[in-house]
Formats: structure tokens, sequence, C-alpha cells
């Protein structure tokens, strides 16, 4: 499988283990990524609460670069990312006015062939794979799946098989040998586009996400987006304090889990990069599960 692949910002900062080990579970998996020559930002998450027209231009020009290329699809592993191409080619497809002026913008031909596709649909649709190729299927583990409300919303644009209810995450856990649990939260938002501008919101936001996979009894939360992923990490001790509740949960992202999964090296997981270590919690069940070794047989 070949596909185009856009990293965005974050991929490139604070969410450099996801573009790590997106990297290495698509090798691993025989999917080869052309990274979009001379991308640039999408304007995710303020671009279209400032201008209509700025917020579908940003990402049509990767789009259009991308079409330059020969690239008919784009793996784009940041939800908002995702969210933002996606949108861009669905109104650019629905609107030729807006189309053409987006086209003046950009200066190049926009003309909504090239599509946005996620993490979670590829290796969803690379399940079987997934599951022949886990050397190191972790048994034991049970995994809360955290869509957050970028990957399946609106549904018109996203396409997705369900946007109340999605299985997509939850298959490529079961295919990873891990158990998806079932809880409330899994399609609330996080707040993370309120990180600086109302943090108390997202702390209590996040808190009761946290919660809710707890009381499930989940051993780490799986996302595919690193905004969610820094918010429910990094503000874990703030969600303890205000609150006076202990929660420790790991959040790691679903490429993570198959990188370990698929018994790719350490630094392809970069497991050691998170506020919350889920190493200990990792080592613990995956161990826990594990065959005992058969008895010796004779005598000595």
């Amino acid at each position: 499988m070949n596909l185009g692949y856009y990293p965005g910002c974050s991929l490139h900062g604070t969410g450099k283990e996801y573009d790590l080990s997106t990297r290495a579970v698509a090798g691993a998996l025989d999917v080869t990524l052309e990274e979009v020559r001379d991308w640039s930002c999408c304007g995710a998450t303020s671009g279209h609460a400032t201008n209509h027209l700025l917020s579908v231009a940003l990402p049509a020009r990767n789009l259009s670069i991308a079409r330059e290329q020969g690239i008919g699809r784009i793996l784009t592993p940041c939800a908002a990312c995702y969210n933002r191409l996606a949108s861009a080619r669905h109104e650019m497809k629905h609107d030729e006015r807006l189309a053409a002026r987006v086209q003046e913008v950009v200066g190049r031909r926009v003309d909504g062939e090239v599509s946005a596709v996620s993490v979670v649909e590829v290796l969803r649709d690379l399940a079987p794979l997934l599951k022949q190729k886990a050397v190191k299927p972790l048994k034991g583990l049970k995994v809360a799946c955290y869509y957050g409300c970028l990957l399946v919303r609106p549904p018109e644009i996203t396409g997705w098989d369900d946007a109340e209810d999605p299985t997509a995450m939850e298959t490529v856990v079961a295919a990873l040998g891990a158990t998806p649990v079932m809880w409330a939260a899994r399609l609330e938002c996080c707040g993370a586009g309120f990180s600086l501008s109302r943090v108390g919101s997202v702390v209590r936001l996040g808190r009761a996400i946290l919660e809710s996979a707890k009381k499930a009894g989940a051993d780490v939360v799986a996302v595919a987006c690193p905004m969610c992923q820094s918010n429910l990490d990094f503000r874990q001790k703030a969600m303890e304090k205000r609150a006076g509740v202990e929660l420790s949960l790991p959040v790691v992202y679903l490429t993570q889990l198959a990188a370990i999964a698929l018994g790719l090296p350490d630094e392809a997981s970069s497991l050691g990069s998170h506020y919350v270590d889920p190493r200990p919690v990792l080592a613990a069940r995956l161990a826990a599960a594990a065959p005992a070794p058969a008895a010796r047989q004779g005598g000595a």
C-alpha cells in the first residue's frame, strides 16, 4: 500500500512519538509513506475560527501539493489535521465558487481529488495483517479507545461507519491481542482547543474522561490525536490536585501499542516520553498474561 504522509505541526514537536511509531508501524506492515513536500500548517485549530476562506485554503494547499506528487490519499495521523483536510476537500467539492476563490489564494489547482485518511482507518483495514504479525500480542491489557470529537465528526465529511458508535479502534486493539473496554466517554471532547484560554474547563473535561476510563477498568487510554494525548497526559497532576483524586492513567497512541505488539524496537514506541509513564503497567499486565514456563521433565 502506498500513501501520502502529512505529519502536521504537532508530530514534528510535542507529538514526536506519534510520528516515530506511525512510520515504524507503517514500515512493518509494508505501507510506503511519501511525505507531502513543503507541507504547511493546516490551520487547526484557530484558522477556521478566524477566517473561513483561510481555513479552507491552508489545508487545500497541502492537498494540491499532494496531487502534484501523484498522491491520491494522504495518511494524516493528527485528528485535527485529518478533520481540516477532509473538511476542505468536502467544501471544495460541494461549492464551486469557494473552490475558485481558494484556487486564487493558493495559486495552484485545487479540485478535491485527494482525500485524507486517518491512522485508525488504515490500521482497521489492516487488522488481519496486524493480528498475523503481532509477535508480542498484548494479552491481559485492557484498553479504553478514545476517539475524541474530531475523528468521527461531522459524519458527512469523515464518512465513518457510525459517528455515534464507531468500532474501528476497538477492532485494531483486539487485533493486537488486547481487550477494549466499554466506557461512556470515548467520544467526548477533552477541551484541548481551550488549553490556553480556559484551563479550568479543560481540566474538568479531561478528568471526567479519565475517570470514566478508570471506572471501566482500563489500564491505558489509546488515542489517535496529539492534542488529546498531550492534554490528557500532561494535565493529570492538575486534575488530581483540583479534584483530590488519583488518576495515574497512561495515555498512549494507538500506533505505540501496535509497535509493541509487532515487536518493534523500543525507539519505535518511545514510551519514555510520557508524563504518566505507561511502561510499568504494560510490563505488569503483559507479564501476568504470559504463559508459565513448561516444567522440566526427567531427573537432574
